[in-house]
């Protein structure tokens, strides 16, 4: 058999501002999801992204420790259907409390551009393409 690559993770320190943040961006997760220990939401072609409690890591790694803000191990990005969509969920996000790290704007490859952290301080890019 030929390994598949199936799933996303990201490790929340706060479950429940998780599934917000990324419900924003689209994701369906169930309803109670936000005091689950884990939780998964399918994306389109099958893949998954899952969200993990950090008790639900240290379980089994107790070493186990939350990257700092704006750290770029991972690397998450949404692409909306326009720029005016990059904008008003750049605004959704920041106006409910997220930090942006980069404000909306037109890179030079053609696409309108801006990140936010997530409630972990992990990037998550919004992009569409300028016409």
């Amino acid at each position: 058999m030929t390994p598949r690559f199936d799933l996303i993770g990201v490790v929340a320190s706060d479950m429940a501002a998780s599934v917000t943040f990324y419900r924003t961006l689209g994701l369906s997760f169930p309803d109670g999801a936000e005091a689950e220990p884990h939780v998964e939401a399918e994306l389109p072609g099958g893949l998954r992204f899952a969200l993990d409690a950090v008790s639900t890591i240290t379980s089994f790694d107790p070493d186990f420790a939350l990257p700092g803000p704006g750290s770029r191990g991972v690397a998450l990005a949404f692409r909306c259907a326009d720029p005016a969509e990059v904008d008003a969920l750049h605004g959704a996000l920041t106006a409910a409390g997220h930090t942006s790290e980069r404000a909306p704007w037109d890179a030079f490859w053609r696409q309108r551009y801006a990140t936010v952290l997530d409630p972990d301080g992990n990037p998550v890019d919004l992009f569409a393409a300028l016409r």
